[in-house]
């Protein structure tokens, strides 16, 4: 039987001088290009559509991004769902114009903030994405990161019939048990904390998707640290990653206190008690500092 097939569509406004730079860097981590393409100013990801291997198509221009979901299967024909996660996956929903505003005479951020004007941070394509990177990439280098996360994808077995394989969604990656998860590449102690995270997710114990629009930030919090193996870094990166909440302190990111120590001149390194001291200042706009210091060097890998 033939696969009935279904396209969306949509277009969005983008704002002047918005910067494609550091979204098209964020998904060209994976060089053997599994579950993302990019190609020029095209943006090409694999993902779960109502439960479909799915491909969506993001062609940035000047003022606008045209955006194309095809679906390996029949699916309603709502496309304001798909302007939602493109909103959020663009940084489209951060206010990041007040924050420079705030912050462009600091004697510290002034600067990064001249040198990055306009800086967005690029969003998982959903919460789910960004939480189980985080748990798949904490500790380890990107390159294994990236290394394990491809195995992962192709261990949850979805493939858009366009060739791209699809970052699997809770419900697939719930067929996945730890035996299966670890000859991808996970420790035991991470593929139990993604096996618990799907089993919530998909139970609607965590309700990621239904969270995108009201972010209880508290309960989320609580319930993410519930889950065994998911520490304050991870909520913090999940909620930044995956929500665009811009207020998460990510003193406990390595790459953070290193360029912090770099901004601040400081001799010997900045402990995370430090880090999260100085970030306090900047609250409700910490992630987002985070993200400035990240680009000193790149954000891509983040």
């Amino acid at each position: 039987m033939q696969t009935k097939h279904s396209t969306l569509n949509c277009t969005l406004a983008l704002p002047a001088h918005f910067r494609a730079g550091e979204l098209l860097d964020f998904y060209r981590r994976d060089p053997l290009m599994l579950a993302e393409r990019v190609e020029g100013n095209i943006l090409q990801k694999g993902l779960v559509w109502e439960g479909h291997a799915a491909c969506i198509t993001l062609q940035l221009g000047e003022d606008q991004v045209n955006v194309e979901l095809t679906i390996d299967g029949a699916v309603s024909g709502n496309t304001g769902s798909l302007a939602s996660m493109v909103r959020r996956m663009l940084g489209l929903t951060q206010p990041v114009e007040a924050f420079e505003q705030a912050y462009r005479h600091h004697p510290q951020l002034g600067p990064l903030i001249a040198r990055n004007p306009g800086l967005r941070v690029a969003v998982a394509a959903t919460p789910f994405e960004a939480i189980s990177w985080a748990i798949t990439g904490q500790q380890i280098s990107m390159a294994a990161a990236v290394s394990i996360r491809r195995r992962l994808i192709q261990a949850a077995g979805l493939r858009h019939s366009g060739g791209l394989w699809c970052y699997p969604d809770a419900e697939h990656l719930d067929r996945l048990d730890v035996q299966r998860l670890g000859q991808a590449g996970l420790s035991r102690a991470k593929a139990a904390t993604l096996c618990e995270l799907s089993r919530l997710v998909r139970g609607d114990r965590l309700p990621l998707d239904a969270w995108t629009e009201s972010l209880p930030v508290d309960e989320l919090r609580m319930q993410l640290l519930g889950v065994r193996g998911i520490g304050p870094w991870t909520v913090d990166y999940a909620l930044l990653r995956g929500f665009g909440w811009l207020d998460g302190s990510l003193h406990g990111d390595a790459a953070v206190r290193r360029h912090m120590q770099s901004l601040l001149a400081r001799a010997e390194k900045i402990t995370e008690r430090e880090a999260q001291r100085w970030l306090a200042e900047f609250s409700p706009w910490r992630a987002l500092v985070a993200a400035h210091l990240w680009a000193m060097q790149s954000a891509a890998g983040y």
